[in-house]
């Protein structure tokens, strides 16, 4: 089985399965989202959108009806296509850790969400998740997705591996593979048991070579749809793996089982 472990709910939903088809990619791991890139028409509609982003990942609260959309969006996509997307809930990280944990308890297990992401903290505010990764614990380990790339810092890197190390039954992946700051993820989730990585926008091939050859069983293939493409970050993966087992964890058999598909 193939799996991206990394996408954003499309605008129209069925452009999204195409590029899965394309890529022949069985399952995504979908995450829901606010900016809607792919909508873009132009310039102006494009720096729209990616205001929005700038928002997302500064960790800049949204408010309720825009998080509520999000929610709606997600759980149409995941309800039409139950078969291909893999639903992961967000979860607010300026309330109460109480009320981070009735949220996941309610929004994330009661509405049947196989992990918790993608989180957004703002730069060097990583250890806002640490609520969030207690009441993951609680739920058996949910696996937790955390934004990699800018604007998290190399600092916030290190606070989420030092936190992953504090709630060693719950898998935390850090996305984009830490973005700029690829080899201090590579390094922090070497020596951090239960940290992983998803391989997706890598600014450089042998970025993607270097984090599977030092972590094999904990690197995962992942596009970041709409903002990468699921083909060529599958090709990307099998320029740098020989045909075989490890080539096949990383397409999928390691998300595979940690998600008990």
């Amino acid at each position: 089985m193939i799996i991206d472990a990394h996408s954003h709910v499309h605008d129209p939903v069925h452009r999204h399965i195409a590029l899965l088809d394309e890529a022949g990619v069985d399952r995504t791991v979908l995450f829901g989202t606010r900016p809607h890139p792919e909508r873009a028409t132009d310039l102006a509609s494009f720096q729209h959108e990616m205001g929005i982003l700038a928002e997302t990942v500064s960790g800049r609260s949204t408010g309720p009806d825009g998080y509520q959309a999000a929610w709606q969006e997600l759980e149409a996509a995941c309800a039409a296509y139950p078969d291909r997307f893999i639903g992961f809930g967000k979860v607010r990280l300026d309330v109460p850790a109480e009320q981070i944990a009735a949220d996941v308890e309610k929004e994330i297990v009661g509405r049947g969400f196989h992990g918790i992401g993608e989180l957004t903290p703002p730069p060097d505010g990583a250890a806002l998740i640490e609520p969030v990764l207690r009441a993951a614990a609680d739920h058996g380990g949910l696996p937790v997705v955390v934004h990699g790339f800018a604007p998290t810092t190399a600092g916030d890197l290190a606070t989420l591996a030092t936190l992953a190390r504090c709630h060693p039954t719950v898998p935390l992946v850090i996305s984009q593979l830490g973005g700029l700051n690829w080899l201090t993820a590579i390094e922090l989730a070497r020596d951090t048991p239960n940290l992983y990585l998803d391989l997706s926008t890598a600014n450089v091939v042998f970025a993607v070579r270097l984090a599977i050859t030092e972590i094999p069983d904990r690197t995962l293939f992942a596009s970041d749809a709409p903002y990468g493409d699921p083909l060529l970050a599958r090709t990307t993966v099998e320029r740098v793996t020989q045909p075989g087992a490890l080539r096949d964890r990383v397409l999928g058999g390691t998300l595979a089982d940690l998600l008990d598909l």
